[in-house]
């Protein structure tokens, strides 16, 4: 009788560090073919609290279970604003979490800006849930 398939768990939520420099599109559509799942464009800057407050909870493992699966590729709004708007990747506010096409270009799927405080997380996840989910 054969073994069972090996059963593949669902990878952690990981952050990647984007390049200081280079083509956005170019970056995400090379982060995305590197490995299967889901694959989020994330944009903030060490002055913001709700990224900072975001980033410290996926680091520190609080979201494991609700992030399973996805990857950040995270890019900072005052070294990168010029490239990642080339790309399409605009918004008002951060934190800004997009969804990139196959050409790694924003693909219009996106939720942006937070609040102050110990409700920062949640408030990001209410809305990032679904857009991870594929039901923005």
């Amino acid at each position: 009788m054969p073994a069972p398939p090996a059963k593949v768990e669902p990878a952690k939520p990981r952050l990647i560090a984007a390049p200081e420099a280079g083509d956005v599109a170019t970056i995400v559509r090379e982060e995305a073919a590197r490995e299967a799942g889901t694959l989020i464009v994330a944009v903030g800057a060490g002055w913001c609290e709700p990224c900072v407050a975001f980033h410290d909870a996926v680091k520190s493992g609080q979201l494991d279970q609700r992030l399973m699966g996805v990857r950040f590729l995270e890019f900072d709004i005052d070294r990168d604003r010029a490239r990642l708007e080339a790309a399409g990747y605009k918004s008002r506010f951060i934190p800004l979490f997009a969804v990139p096409d196959a050409e790694g270009r924003a693909s219009g799927k996106q939720i942006e800006g937070g609040i102050k405080g110990s409700r920062a997380v949640e408030h990001i996840m209410v809305r990032l849930g679904p857009l991870v989910a594929g039901k923005p």
